[in-house]
């Protein structure tokens, strides 16, 4: 069976998300999964948990259920997969009942490869039901930790997913998850069923994302500098402990001019969609938050991930420092924290209703995370190996290795600042025995002032002792006591006894950074040379707006790391871009035409339009495929229009090559009906005459085709409730209009027709071209106004707005009569009996108007 799945799953890679190999243990997951086998995942956020359960879901005949715990999530990554052309939904509350009924009946017709659904959904009874009669590739439980309750976000809906094994015995499950250690990995298998499921446990390491902790002095004036010395201009998560703490830094930092967003589970669910919609869809935008924020989140480019306050354990920090740099490229998980900060937790914890064993668990991951702050020694080597990874070396890119802290033997004052504790009562808090320490004389501490500690730390000053203190809470020497003071612990008495030697890093402040200093760091942090930076930034800018009439995120498109590879190599054609990393077929088809003519011209120009304006394919009213592609300069708008001369050896000859006119709107408002107008190009375009309809289609997509097939996919888009690219997309459909297919065996092959496309589709899509080819004249029929006039007008209008913007046509005299010949063929039962022009800084509006024939 291995030789069988590795070269279709090695294809799969290859032809949907543009890779040409798995990453790490992938292939090993994905063979597994794929021959029915159950398996338990372990990958770091980023790593690629993602491709583990949607690529077998499309090896394997039936569709993968994933059990995901986020609404954002699911929408996330069906936005995503839908536009690789993979056939997803998601079943959840933000559904209406007819979208509901919708997705449910693709599940049970075989319309779906992937459905991803919530816990709670998937335990209704009526959703087992529904999927006892559906044909089933697998289950992909992710965010598994949620399954034991000594995971880092326990989901008590998780633990009933045992059902699965019950109703689904033979149906492979997956569980995945970026962090857990052996007890939770223990409850995964016992909940899900997987006692004997081989364990995959990918690298935990995340080479591009620098580690970088200081103590907390002004925290906001430290986090600005931050960001603006590193990262001025990109996204990036703070992440706050308290909502008011959120409001406060957003707040500030919106005063200080940066694009900021606020986010926490206190603000209304519309403020929170459009906080996390901007952060989603907009390029730079800083989101502060709380932890409520990011679970499933699949930014690729979140440049710096930022801690103001302690998280909780090792495991929420790794998982909340993996949101950034999800591309591969330079990303920064910086985090400030304090004595306070170290108080605080520890408080939290001993207040809080949890039994006495769970308490003592999560001290002990608090007590992980804290030695990981203090610590004087490689950063990433100590936190691989809490999840049981050795790193050989200290890995260069953290703060200990670039700054090593100096440390020294600090046991006699670690004795000064217990013995204060002692002698205080053991219940006042770091402030005042740094006073006691330093013989501070106030209103306080006048009762303590004929104590032996009394000033007896004056050789140091108050940063050397507030460092001492947070260090020796740390380290549990001291801990959090009754009126919010702090108490000696019992494993003190060895210090105090002078049975046990401390060594203590100094804490060093760095000083503020001068303008060089700044700018030599963001030139260190910069992903791509300053050559290949204006290309970039222009492939950015296009992005930004397909994506914006996509109402996708920017990443779905291209991630930032597809176009720097873009930017860098700088490929001449459609086969040298498809060989770039991240680049399907899928994004091949739609927009590889439109990226080659940025990287001929190297800019980009957003182009502006007045308040009110709406285009074409925003009424709807744009057909789902065009005859010609933009910015393509061997592409003509209109349908090819082809004569029958051929030589005597019946080969095609070239006619000789005719200057295009161009597209001319008078500035004049009166009604021409004798002039008018016509569109072309001002690129010459060869036309290319054929003897039959077989050559003329290695030319071009046959424009009766693509209309029958344009009819076809909305019909079956009204009949199964999908948006019609999900029945099938452009490419499919261009190449259908192209190859003019008339067996089922001839559909095979075909881009973006797997074998449950064409089952469910092929008849209607055979019936259709036969239709247009056999019967051109049907495709002349008068037809209603509505039905057809408007969207013809709709469809010449769009492409003119579309060449007019790609430059290769220009508004000039001459002819309209073609334009309305074209737009209303004979028979129609319209006229076009004028037009209107207007042009107003720069945008020319036109305007026709069309009367129906009685």
């Amino acid at each position: 069976m291995t030789g069988e799945v590795l070269p279709q799953a090695r294809a799969i890679l290859q032809r949907i998300w543009g890779y040409n190999q798995f990453r790490g243990v992938q292939e090993q997951i994905v063979q597994t999964v794929a021959e029915g086998r159950h398996a338990l995942v372990l990958m770091p956020t980023g790593g690629g948990k993602s491709l583990c359960y949607q690529l077998p879901s499309l090896l394997r005949p039936g569709v993968g259920i994933v059990v995901s715990p986020l609404i954002a999530l699911m929408k996330d990554q069906v936005d995503t997969l839908r536009q690789l052309g993979v056939r997803a939904a998601y079943l959840n509350s933000t559904l209406s009942a007819s979208a509901a009924r919708a997705v449910e009946h693709a599940l049970l017709t075989g319309g779906l490869d992937l459905l991803y659904v919530a816990p709670e959904r998937l335990l209704l009874p009526r959703t087992l039901e529904l999927l006892h009669k559906a044909q089933l590739a697998l289950f992909a439980i992710d965010e598994a930790h949620c399954v034991s309750q000594w995971g880092h976000d326990f989901r008590p809906e998780y633990q009933q997913l045992g059902v699965l094994e019950e109703h689904f015995p033979q149906v492979p499950r997956l569980a995945l998850t970026a962090t857990a250690d052996d007890r939770t990995r223990a409850d995964i298998r016992r909940v899900l069923g997987l006692t004997n499921a081989p364990e995959f446990i990918s690298s935990f390491d995340r080479p591009n994302i620098q580690y970088r902790i200081a103590n907390k002095d002004k925290p906001k004036d430290q986090l600005l500098e931050f960001i603006q010395a590193e990262h001025p201009g990109d996204a990036g998560v703070v992440y706050c402990l308290s909502r008011r703490s959120v409001e406060e830094t957003a707040t500030w930092l919106q005063e200080q001019g940066l694009p900021v967003v606020a986010y926490h589970a206190g603000l209304a669910p519309h403020d929170r969609n459009q906080a996390q919609e901007r952060f989603l869809n907009e390029e730079g935008i800083i989101v502060v938050a709380t932890v409520a924020f990011g679970m499933g989140i699949d930014k690729p480019n979140v440049r710096f991930v930022a801690h103001l306050d302690l998280p909780k354990s090792l495991e929420g920090y790794y998982q909340e420092t993996g949101r950034a740099g999800r591309d591969g490229l330079p990303s920064t998980a910086w985090m400030v924290y304090g004595l306070a900060d170290v108080v605080n937790v520890r408080r939290m914890l001993a207040d809080s209703d949890a039994p006495e064993e769970v308490k003592r668990i999560e001290s002990g991951k608090l007590d992980a995370l804290l030695t990981y702050c203090e610590t004087a020694s490689c950063r990433r080597q100590l936190l691989l190996g809490y999840f049981g990874e050795a790193y050989a070396e200290p890995c260069g890119n953290c703060d200990v290795c670039l700054n090593p802290p100096i440390v020294r033997d600090m046991t006699r004052e670690a004795q000064m600042a217990l013995s204060a504790a002692i002698r205080t009562g053991n219940r006042f808090g770091a402030a005042y025995l740094t006073d006691i320490l330093l013989g501070k004389d106030n209103d306080k501490n006048r009762r303590h002032r004929t104590l032996p500690t009394y000033g007896i730390g004056k050789a140091h000053d108050g940063k050397v002792w507030r460092s001492v203190l947070r260090q020796l809470v740390s380290l549990g020497y001291l801990t959090a006591g009754p009126y919010h003071g702090l108490t000696v612990t019992p494993q003190a008495k060895r210090v105090l006894k002078g049975e046990t030697s401390l060594l203590l890093r100094e804490d060093t402040l760095l000083p503020r950074q001068g303008k060089r200093t700044r700018e030599k760091a963001q030139a260190t942090r910069v992903a791509i040379g300053s050559h290949d930076r204006p290309l970039f930034l222009a492939l950015r800018a296009w992005r930004a707006e397909r994506a914006a009439q996509l109402k996708v995120p920017p990443y779905v498109i291209f991630s930032d790391a597809t176009l720097k590879a873009i930017a860098e190599v700088r490929p001449g054609s459609l086969h040298a871009l498809g060989a770039v990393s991240g680049i399907g077929e899928r994004r091949l088809a739609e927009y590889g035409s439109e990226v080659l003519r940025l990287v001929r011209i190297g800019v980009y120009e957003e182009q502006a339009r007045p308040r009110g304006t709406v285009q074409a394919h925003e009424l709807g009213l744009a057909p789902e495929v065009a005859w010609g592609s933009v910015g393509a300069p061997t592409r003509s708008l209109m349908p090819p229009m082809v004569g029958a001369q051929t030589s005597a050896a019946g080969e095609a000859r070239t006619l000789a090559a005719q200057p295009s006119p161009v597209l001319a709107l008078p500035r004049r408002s009166e009604g021409v009906e004798d002039s008018g107008l016509a569109l072309t190009r001002d690129v010459p375009v060869e036309q290319v005459v054929m003897p039959d309809r077989v050559q003329v289609a290695a030319a071009e997509p046959d424009a009766a085709v693509t209309v029958a097939l344009g009819e076809v996919r909305r019909a079956l888009a009204r009949e199964t409730g999908y948006a019609a690219y999900l029945i099938f997309p452009n490419a499919t459909l261009s190449a259908l209009a192209t190859r003019r297919p008339r067996t089922m065996e001839e559909l095979v092959g075909l881009p973006g027709l797997g074998p449950k496309r064409i089952q469910a589709y092929g008849e209607r899509i055979l019936d259709a071209i036969a239709t247009a080819l056999d019967d051109p004249g049907a495709m002349g029929r008068p037809r209603p106004l509505e039905s057809a006039g408007l969207e013809q007008v709709a469809t010449l209008l769009e492409q003119i707005a579309n060449e007019l913007r790609s430059g290769h046509a220009q508004l000039d005299p001459n002819s309209l009569g073609s334009v309305w010949r074209e737009v209303f063929p004979k028979g129609m039962g319209a006229d076009v009996p004028g037009f209107q022009s207007q042009d107003t800084d720069g945008v020319t509006t036109l305007m026709l108007r069309v009367v129906r024939k009685a």
